[in-house]
């Protein structure tokens, strides 16, 4: 009875968030002294006590076999274990060597939207402090930026949910584009079910029938790359039924007319040419929006992975703001963040142009003041840096730091992107697992998981989180704080930086002060106390702001912009020697690059492996039979993997999921073509043809 009582006392369990996306779905984690990690599920306002099953088995990577334990250093082209000094003397050297000969900008820095906003912060000021380059960039470009973007030019102020989640099972009508949540974060679903049960309409837009498509009361299957031409015709359908809020658009907006002038020319006849989509299906969409009490609008990937993805997203917008919804209890528009701090990370400086607090790089003002809370000079900060991916393939970058990404897998026109990586100076990774990234790298460094470290998250809905340690990292494996707080001091600004997550969230706080994402007023206490913490937050005596745009908007003079649009084609038609269409995505057992869960036993069984779906019709001319190795050939390269047949996809569309690298990396075909605003890459669309292997 006596050693029963000790191990129940010894038994140790944390409340935390799971690693995965940005729903960061509650959790509590036990571990007893004897055994493996153990999740629990959590009731938490997001998901309500409900987890997936990548949350599930979230422990199952902690003590993997694969994890990295020891540093790595590359000698003969072959990776051996090495000592932290001989790792980090290593890296040093190379960033004196290299900067010396090329400049300060010859050394970049990719980080990723899964670090905490400590970690984030960190890094861009490490970035721009400690190698003083301009070169730093991160995965989430690849993610928020162009529906980051057209928030900020339309309501002054990026948050992907400008409203609680709990706003959307309340909807009367909810429009989803470009959104899979079914399968990227189930326990979303369930606002849907809710949704459902009150009567509520659902409409979903989407090239393919997905778990979340066959939901909806009515799903809009459109041509890849045409949902700004829908966008357009929804609104100029509300325009001529009398259904815009034209109160509303007086009061609360500016640039209308305009936006009236364009859409005039997108009547339904000549969209459901454009699109695909039957005029029917149209009316029926813009009804249910216009004449609901309640409507929502939420774009994802879908929408926003095209070299017009800002347009796209401002269309949307446009719709919106034309029907009254921003700022009503209830309503609005609002989009999906992907990455588990796919918003926190793009808010505290590691994006090319940003300095914490959402703070522009090239405001003096804010140079100012950032520089005051680092000790530096302003004159001393860098500029705006490129995009990511001119980063990965520019010429001027000879090192590389990348920080929780696996861009080999990840970036777009991939096989370019690995070759530019192969053929740096020095290319250093930080991760604890041997991703595709790290097995190219010439110095790799183990670090703590999740599990192991404490810090903060800011999920979809601008809501501060605190992520809880269960317990130490393995003995000869470090934070990225200590990485970044050691590389730091090997460089001579150590003053500057600490390996403790509290006191970098203290001065987090401080750097964000007065900026459009203001935490001053949130700490880790409060968080806790409060189940998370909505940002703005501008002091400890106010509370967080869960609804943006109740009263004004965050523009100068308060108004919501509208600004017009046209739809154009995508950047690469297809034609006839590559004559169908390819879209991108996810699958319910894996995430991102699948670096992660990949390697978890129960969702390798059940998704061991990429695929091709294709339409029964298209498979048939092609004499593909399901399970054939198909061959898929863009113009920038191939991948092979079996065939999947569907009734759920265009005959014209074929559909890759990106999880997997090698022969199977779906990003070997995508374009690099870029959007003039955001920079992002289309993922969504590209030109190819499909042949049996």
């Amino acid at each position: 009875m006596a050693g029963a009582v000790e191990s129940l006392v010894a038994t140790r369990e944390v409340a935390t968030h799971c690693p995965y996306c940005a729903l960061q779905c509650g959790m509590t984690l036990r571990a007893a002294p004897e055994g493996p990690v153990e999740v629990v599920a959590r009731e938490f306002p997001t998901n309500r006590g409900g987890l997936c099953q990548k949350g599930w088995t979230a422990a199952e990577l902690l003590d993997h076999p694969d994890r990295l334990t020891t540093p790595l250093v590359r000698d003969g082209g072959e990776l051996r274990p090495a000592t932290w000094a001989e790792a980090l003397d290593r890296i040093t050297a190379g960033i004196r060597r290299i900067q010396a000969a090329h400049g300060r900008d010859a050394v970049a820095v990719f980080g990723g939207g899964g670090l905490t906003n400590e970690k984030a912060y960190a890094l861009g000021k490490f970035a721009r402090v400690a190698l003083r380059t301009k070169n730093i960039d991160y995965n989430g470009r690849f993610c928020m930026s162009s529906a980051a973007a057209a928030g900020m030019r339309a309501f002054g102020v990026d948050r992907g949910l400008p409203f609680p989640l709990a706003d959307i099972g309340q909807a009367d009508t909810l429009l989803l584009v470009g959104a899979n949540v079914a399968e990227t974060m189930p326990p979303f679903a369930r606002y849907l079910t809710e949704q459902k049960a009150r009567g509520g309409t659902l409409i979903v837009v989407d090239p393919r029938a997905t778990a979340t498509a066959r939901q909806a009361t009515l799903h809009i299957q459109p041509t890849p790359g045409t949902d700004l031409a829908l966008a357009n015709a929804l609104l100029h359908i509300a325009l001529g039924e009398g259904w815009v809020d034209e109160a509303y658009i007086e009061d609360r907006t500016s640039g209308f007319d305009e936006v009236r002038r364009t859409v005039a020319s997108y009547w339904p006849a000549r969209v459901e040419r454009m699109t695909g989509v039957p005029v029917s299906d149209l009316e029926a969409a813009a009804r249910a929006l216009a004449t609901a009490q309640t409507a929502i609008i939420l774009t994802a990937r879908g929408a926003e992975q095209h070299a017009k993805g800002v347009d796209t997203v401002t269309a949307f917008i446009n719709l919106a703001l034309a029907l009254g919804l921003p700022g009503r209890p209830g309503s609005g528009y609002g989009c999906l963040t992907g990455q588990g701090n796919g918003q926190g990370g793009r808010e505290h400086g590691q994006k090319a142009d940003q300095l914490p607090g959402y703070r522009k790089l090239d405001d003096p003002a804010a140079r100012a003041h950032v520089a005051g809370v680092w000790g530096v000079d302003p004159d001393d900060l860098p500029g705006p840096g490129p995009s990511a991916y001119e980063l990965l393939t520019g010429d001027e970058m000879r090192a590389l730091l990348v920080f929780g990404s696996n861009p080999v897998v990840s970036a777009p026109r991939a096989g370019r992107v690995e070759a530019r990586l192969k053929s740096l100076d020095m290319l250093v990774v930080a991760d604890f697992v041997l991703s595709e990234t790290a097995a190219i790298a010439d110095v790799v460094l183990p670090t703590a998981q999740w599990a192991e470290e404490d810090g903060t998250m800011t999920n979809l809905e601008g809501r501060v989180l605190r992520r809880h340690a269960l317990r130490e990292p393995p003995p000869d494996v470090r934070t990225d704080l200590a990485v970044i707080a050691e590389l730091a001091s090997r460089l001579g600004a150590g003053a500057r930086f600490t390996t403790e997550p509290r006191a970098v969230f203290e001065e987090l706080r401080r750097a964000s002060a007065g900026g459009t994402a203001d935490y001053a007023g949130v700490t880790w206490e409060r968080v806790d106390a409060e189940d998370g913490v909505f940002w703005p937050c501008p002091s400890v005596d106010r509370p967080g702001t869960p609804r943006l745009f109740l009263d004004a908007f965050a523009t100068p003079d308060g108004q919501a912009r509208f600004l017009p649009v046209e739809h154009r084609p995508v950047a690469e038609e297809v034609d006839a020697e590559f004559p169908l269409y390819l879209t991108t995505g996810r699958v319910l057992a894996q995430y991102q690059s699948g670096a992660q869960t990949r390697r978890i036993e129960p969702l390798r069984r059940s998704a061991p492996n990429a695929f091709v779906e294709l339409h029964p019709d298209l498979a048939a001319r092609l004499g593909i039979e399901a399970g054939d190795e198909v061959v898929v050939t863009s113009r920038r390269g191939e991948m092979r993997a079996p065939a999947r047949l569907t009734e759920t996809i265009r005959p014209d569309t074929v559909f890759a999921p990106f999880h997997w690298g090698g022969a199977a990396r779906a990003n070997s075909l995508t374009s690099d073509a870029l959007d003039p605003t955001s920079r992002m890459p289309e993922f969504k669309v590209c030109a190819v043809k499909v042949r049996a292997a």
